[in-house]
């Protein structure tokens, strides 16, 4: 992180009291608990949002072409339904 700012947030009691025990079980302090969370859902919501713009350029036609189209490997071990 280059710069920081500060944002005062308000927590239910009980949200912040869960918060302070998992961020001593993590070993990391409340502020930095809180700061990847926050990290972790921005990153969760930019993936899902990379999704369904791949998913809007799709062309189900060549997909479908490529998917039953004769020839090509049978599964590999592993591979199997």
């Amino acid at each position: 992180m280059r710069e920081t700012s500060t944002y005062p947030l308000r927590l239910p009691k009980s949200l912040k009291d869960e918060v302070a025990r998992l961020s001593k079980r993590d070993g990391t302090s409340i502020n930095q608990f809180i700061a990847i969370a926050v990290a972790q859902k921005i990153s969760a919501m930019d993936t899902e949002q990379f999704f369904v713009e791949r998913a809007q350029k799709a062309n189900l036609t060549q997909f479908r072409k490529i998917l039953f189209r004769r020839g090509g490997e049978p599964p590999r071990d592993g591979d199997e339904l």
